[in-house]
């Protein structure tokens, strides 16, 4: 058994993996779970191990090995699995209520309390909360849809690289084509612009343009009366793309798209599904750029160990909607509530936005280390979400098969980390928030190592044509 976090005693540092991945067990469990489960499965495909327990930054499979979790419920596990204070927390309130639609309870108006008083002391007196479904997709939708309602317009401005879910409207405002091409009929009216991103320009087909260009282009297309785009009911973005490959927003880009949309009188919505509740070291990453925005998305973090919850917190000259006008049957998660109040407790009696802080400059001495590999085009992140992307040292093509040895050969080596960015070919890590110095040394030395193994190989031709 893993033993279990508890206040004053420190984490395991070193994985352990024994023998071939996956192991007999975790065999046996893939190949039920391809048997029964849907074609959609992602995450096994590529990490190939069934899990059995999970405490803080580790989880053990079922044969026994001990890994570094980096992929953290894809940033759901904000204080990482299975903290013993939320699962007291949780305990406790499941033996009172569990659900309770949208109906007032002491614990439900404790989170909304608690969320509120998050926010910049500018937007706390004139924000609204609206919960929604258990997904950040769902409290997608309800942004969108509660735009539409409040301007009365239809179209929806979003970016090239962004990524917000994958129900039907949530898809239609996400980069991603590959997800839209058996969707013939797709939610119409939404346009794509170039996202003007901080420092090296992603490797691909992305845009070329610099973050002022990119913001030009918001105005002339919204400006423009030969332009073809009618007025928006809101423009939709992330301040860090995070399935897009850990792109992050130019401030003058971002500031401008602020400027343009409050001009104009159009709904900013920004997406902090991942971004948010201190993943990138401030309670909400828009907060590092001094805007405001009219609707913030969440999702993800809320709840410190994945209990499913998302809600929307919006200018109330938005809420317009009518009595049951968006509903839904788990808006009212009590136990998601109760872990979401002892989670904002934590973060702020542990400090942990200063943990996240240092443990970012922790990460960035390491990683720049790979700065200088032939391979590596790029090492960038903000807070607890960092990304390596990799690319041909000739071409500049993106590079998802090498992307996947670096993979494989961490997860041999004990430690989780996923792809994303365009073909999959930027590395991401994304740590539990609490998460100590001691393991960050660790997992950062063994991703070094691998990426410095693995591109040294693909430079000496091993990989050459199919990278």
């Amino acid at each position: 058994m893993i033993t279990p976090l508890h206040a004053g005693t420190r984490e395991p540092v070193w994985p352990h993996v024994a023998g071939e991945l996956p192991g007999p067990r975790s065999a046996a469990l893939l190949a039920r779970q391809e048997r029964w489960e849907s074609r959609a499965r992602t995450y096994p495909r590529h990490l190939p191990i069934a899990l059995a327990e999970g405490a803080g930054s580790f989880v053990r499979d079922v044969d026994g090995n001990l890994f570094i979790d980096f992929l953290a419920g894809a940033g759901v596990l904000s204080l990482g699995h299975n903290h013993p204070e939320i699962v007291r927390s949780v305990a406790r309130q499941l033996s009172a209520l569990t659900h309770g639609l949208d109906f007032p309870t002491p614990i439900k108006d404790a989170f909304t309390q608690a969320q509120l008083s998050m926010l910049p002391p500018r937007l706390r007196a004139r924000m609204k909360v609206h919960f929604c479904g258990p997904t950040g997709a769902n409290a997608v939708e309800a942004a969108l849809k509660l735009c539409k309602t409040a301007t009365g317009r239809g179209g929806v401005i979003a970016f090239r690289g962004g990524f917000h879910g994958s129900t039907h409207g949530a898809m239609a405002v996400s980069g991603l084509v590959a997800q839209k091409t058996p969707v013939h009929d797709g939610m119409p009216g939404v346009h794509f612009l170039p996202y003007g991103s901080l420092g090296p320009y992603p490797a691909g087909p992305a845009s070329r343009l610099g973050p002022q260009e990119c913001a030009d282009q918001l105005e002339q297309t919204l400006t423009d009366s030969l332009g073809g785009v009618p007025l928006p009911a809101a423009v939709i973005l992330e301040v860090v793309q995070g399935e897009g490959g850990v792109v992050i927003a130019h401030p003058d880009f971002l500031r401008r798209v602020r400027v343009i949309t409050r001009a104009l009188h159009i709904p900013l919505i920004v997406d902090e599904v991942q971004t948010g509740c201190g993943r990138t070291g401030t309670w909400f990453a828009f907060e590092q750029y001094g805007i405001e925005p009219d609707v913030i998305v969440l999702s993800k973090a809320l709840t410190g160990i994945g209990i499913p919850v998302s809600l929307i917190l919006y200018d109330a000259a938005l809420d317009t909607w009518a009595p049951g006008a968006h509903i839904g049957t788990f808006r009212g998660n009590q136990l998601a509530f109760a872990a979401g109040v002892e989670t904002i407790r934590i973060i702020r009696r542990d400090d942990v936005l200063g943990n996240v802080q240092r443990r970012s400059e922790q990460i960035a001495n390491t990683l720049s280390e790979l700065v200088a590999a032939p391979w590596v085009r790029d090492v960038r992140g903000r807070g607890l979400m960092w990304g390596i992307e990799l690319a041909c040292p000739d071409d500049g093509r993106p590079a998802p098969r090498l992307a996947a040895a670096v993979q494989t050969h961490a997860l041999r080596r004990g430690l989780i980390v996923e792809r994303g960015g365009r073909e999959d070919a930027v590395i991401r890590i994304l740590p539990p928030l609490n998460v100590t110095d001691d393991v960050i040394d660790t997992a950062t030395t063994i991703l070094v190592d691998v990426v410095q193994a693995c591109t040294s190989k693909a430079s000496a031709g091993s990989t050459k044509g199919g990278v």
